[in-house]
């Protein structure tokens, strides 16, 4: 495992229960800019291995990237079940729930 893969499996651990970050939240906060596809490559591939709260990871726009029927509706029952206000069509507001990880 890269050292930049630990990173970015820090930051998606150190999101707190009932917020949410984005992809490239996750990368700056692991020290990879413009590493966005990175965390996405992370979270599809290492998510069961580590137990990741990968439902806590969003695009910076407050949507959910997972497609109608390819999981969005089990992201935002997660996220609901946490307490995070999650639209019918997938949105978050950033402003209420989105947090900003170091």
């Amino acid at each position: 495992m890269t050292e930049s893969t630990r990173r970015i499996l820090q930051a998606i651990k150190s999101i707190p229960r009932g917020k949410v970050s984005s992809y490239r939240d996750v990368a700056l906060a692991a020290g990879i800019p413009n590493g966005a596809r990175q965390t996405v490559r992370v979270l599809h591939s290492l998510s069961k291995k580590y137990s990741l709260p990968w439902h806590r990871v969003i695009r910076s726009n407050g949507s959910i990237a997972l497609k109608q029927g390819e999981g969005r509706e089990l992201q935002a029952e997660l996220l609901r079940a946490e307490g995070v206000d999650v639209t019918s069509g997938g949105l978050v507001d950033m402003e209420r729930f989105g947090c900003f990880i170091r």
